[in-house]
């Protein structure tokens, strides 16, 4: 069976290959899809221009991955900021209960972000949006590291990840783990912010007219499509199980009272 309802803040394959076949697309504006996404958004784009800023300094290079400073330390504390928020809110907006928790959905069926929400359960979230396949490539890079799977770890490999270690290592100690907010560990983590932002809504910005990048001829011999920000390139996981793809036509279910459905954990 098929998913005839898409489910709030999720993006994902449809039954035919696409991600946003023509016409489709519409209920990732939806007011109802998710709640202020274009914050979200906007944060993201402010990492990236100053990310942009750093590459001035800094050049895009395997060799200078082990590279440290304040300001790259202060990029990898906001870009994992960002990761944990949109994780919480994915988890919220679709009435996510950490098992033992009171029940705190209100009348929308979110839930209270949860002060002890972790890794644990952000990690729950690669199941309902296949975090681990996606990639993310840095378009101007010297060497072999360009394309960044950041959450590959929490495929079958095993479930920790280095750049977010790293964050919450240099958070809590930054006197002893300094060296560990390094430029490689900053650009998985913009890589994981992405991947994050795209497996909710595509490359929608939430301004202006909407504009698909998903046909992309520039690249197309690289599988990667243009990502939100219109600077990173992605690719978008294409081996969902067909019953776990959208099947769904949004002009024919957009004026029900509530056309989304919740993930269930």
């Amino acid at each position: 069976m098929t998913i005839i309802r898409p489910f709030r803040r999720t993006c994902r394959q449809f039954v035919g290959g696409s991600y946003l076949p023509h016409g489709n697309h519409g209920f990732i504006a939806d007011s109802r899809f998710a709640k202020a996404p274009g914050q979200y958004i906007r944060a993201f784009l402010l990492i990236q221009k100053d990310l942009q800023e750093v590459f001035h300094y800094v050049e895009p290079a395997d060799e200078n991955e082990e590279c440290y400073s304040y300001r790259i330390h202060e990029l990898l504390m906001r870009s994992c900021v960002e990761v944990e928020a949109n994780c919480k809110a994915i988890l919220s907006e679709n009435g996510y209960i950490r098992p033992g928790d009171a029940d705190t959905r209100d009348a929308n069926g979110y839930s209270q972000p949860g002060k002890k929400w972790n890794r644990n359960d952000y990690e729950k979230l690669n199941a309902t949006h296949r975090l681990s396949s996606f990639q993310v490539k840095f378009p101007v890079w010297y060497g072999n590291h360009a394309v960044r799977t950041p959450f590959a770890s929490w495929g079958p490999s095993g479930r920790m990840l280095t750049w977010y270690d790293a964050y919450n290592a240099t958070k809590h100690d930054r006197h002893k783990q300094f060296k560990e907010a390094n430029f490689g560990n900053l650009l998985d983590a913009v890589a994981g912010l992405v991947a994050l932002l795209s497996s909710q809504f595509g490359d929608y910005e939430f301004e202006g007219p909407y504009v698909t990048y998903f046909v992309d001829d520039t690249y197309k011999s690289d599988g990667f499509e243009t990502a939100v920000g219109k600077y990173l390139r992605i690719k978008y996981p294409d081996d969902w199980p067909d019953n776990e793809r959208y099947d769904f036509e949004w002009e024919k279910i957009a004026s029900d009272p509530d056309p989304f459905q919740s993930l269930q954990f």
